[in-house]
């Protein structure tokens, strides 16, 4: 599940017994549960105590011992193959969980820090992630392809839908602790990124991408705003999302001729400057199915 926060983008994780975090999960009983989507709404509640909105099926998690080190289910047998249908929910505002329940919400760049590029190219790619690819890509020019395709090097263009081609580039090379984990090797002393139980990073950089391609031409971005909103709102929520700084007022210009917000004509002075108006979103035009998703044009200059 994810919110939005003070301008951060926010994932809902629960918390192991071995301290690592994990996205919230639970096992598909065809008994009680009459959709995989209820199952998903049943035990969210059980263990964080939210209710969950809008949710989307996001993809089918059933690679070979992806459960490994330890089946991610209680009960399940050693040599169990567990698949995982994956969601993608979000909601206004990261609700307030409560203290009996071992979930919390954490900024979701915590686990992909080189993925947010709003204030320039993060340090980390040029300082660590780079060097250490290139030397495990070495000579070999599908793996020096892949490095450069992927962080948008020589001149490249970064693509922020790449969040998990970036990771699984990232596990394969064995700069991330899970890499280590799943192979009872030695841990690197540099892991890139807060780790995850299981498969988790790699379920939540799914989602992520998901996301980031979907707001350009569905308007889910207004399933994580509030009823009314100013546009300089709804900007720092794209941008948080996408992880890039837009062109203010080539953002205006596109959304005004979206259709997808009305003036309200009401007037929000806790902006610190002058007073900005407040919009709402057209929802009789967000259920139709040719309703456009959110401009996303990138401010010149920011990086590269």
């Amino acid at each position: 599940m994810a919110a939005m926060e003070s301008g951060a983008a926010k994932v809902l994780v629960t918390r192991r017994p071995s301290g690592e975090c994990a996205l919230p999960f639970g096992r598909f009983d065809p008994v009680t549960h009459r959709t995989f989507e209820r199952a998903l709404r049943d035990w969210v509640r059980a263990q964080t105590g939210l209710d969950i909105g809008y949710a989307e099926q996001l993809y089918t998690f059933g690679d070979k011992d992806r459960e490994r080190p330890e089946a991610t289910l209680a009960g399940a047998p050693d040599n169990a193959h567990v698949i995982s249908i994956g969601y993608l929910a979000l909601t206004p505002a990261p609700d307030a969980i409560g203290a009996r329940f071992a979930a919390h919400w954490m900024d979701w760049y915590r686990f992909f820090p080189w993925e947010d590029m709003r204030g320039g190219r993060p340090d980390i790619i040029n300082a660590e992630i780079v060097p250490r690819l290139k030397a495990w890509a070495g000579q070999e020019e599908a793996r020096r392809d892949r490095v450069r395709l992927s962080f948008g090097l020589d001149g490249g263009r970064w693509s922020e839908e790449g969040v998990l081609e970036r990771y699984e580039l990232l596990y394969e090379a064995g700069l991330v602790e899970e890499f280590a984990r799943d192979r009872s090797a030695a841990r690197d002393p540099h892991p890139l990124g807060e780790a995850m139980a299981s498969d988790h990073r790699r379920i939540l950089a799914t989602g992520i991408s998901r996301l980031r391609g979907k707001i350009k031409y569905r308007p889910v971005v207004f399933e994580l705003m509030p009823d009314v909103f100013t546009l300089s709102d709804l900007q720092h929520t794209a941008e948080a999302l996408l992880g890039f700084s837009l062109h203010t007022q080539n953002f205006r210009r596109a959304l005004d001729k979206t259709g997808l917000v009305n003036g309200t004509g009401a007037m929000d002075a806790g902006t610190g400057g002058r007073p900005a108006e407040l919009f709402e979103f057209r929802r009789e035009l967000g259920r139709t199915l040719g309703a456009p998703g959110l401009p996303a044009p990138r401010r010149s200059g920011d990086w590269a």
